[in-house]
């Protein structure tokens, strides 16, 4: 599981302008960098662009998956990720991070703020959390407890029952 990048966007006006972002390139080569955050941005921007106040969707877009959520103050928030990213988890950071955003930065100033270059650091700090879904979010955790658990116990069961028994339950 991967979040290569996260951001906040405005759609105010005839344009949608990112006032805040945060990536990580780490999987990208060095000469693909610029290319693949250029390529993050101009998604993001789309994407915001073609949903509706109020609105969460997901949409994939070549390797990856992008959960955008516009809220009805027209601040919206992308997480792009891999397919195997859980949504419920990039939906509920976003509002988290989205509602931070607009505790720490006026709304009567996004309209004015040039391109990426609102003075919030909780999108790096929020990329950086979210890294490993399980570690932050307390319903992943859970259940990847619960699947380790059902593993464990399944393997228990299996050596417990011995000869005939074992392999009978072993086949069907």
């Amino acid at each position: 599981m991967k979040l290569h990048a996260i951001c906040i966007l405005y759609k105010g006006g005839t344009k949608v302008q990112t006032l805040k972002s945060a990536y990580d390139l780490s999987s990208f080569g060095y000469f693909q960098k610029s290319s693949a955050q250029e390529f993050m941005k101009f998604t993001s921007q789309i994407v915001v662009e073609r949903t509706q106040p109020g609105l969460r969707q997901s949409v994939k877009e070549k390797d990856y998956i992008c959960h955008v959520y516009v809220r009805s103050d027209s601040l919206g928030g992308v997480a792009i990720c891999d397919h195997e990213y859980p949504p419920r988890v990039a939906f509920t950071f976003m509002n988290k991070l989205l509602d931070q955003f607009a505790n720490e930065v006026p709304s009567g100033t996004w309209p004015s703020i040039p391109e990426d270059g609102a003075k919030f650091t909780g999108a790096s700090h929020f990329l950086t959390e979210y890294q490993d879904p399980s570690k932050a979010d307390a319903m992943t955790r859970l259940q990847k407890d619960l699947d380790e658990t059902k593993v464990i116990m399944v393997r228990k069961i299996m050596n417990g029952l011995g000869g005939e028994e074992g392999a009978h339950w072993r086949l069907s």
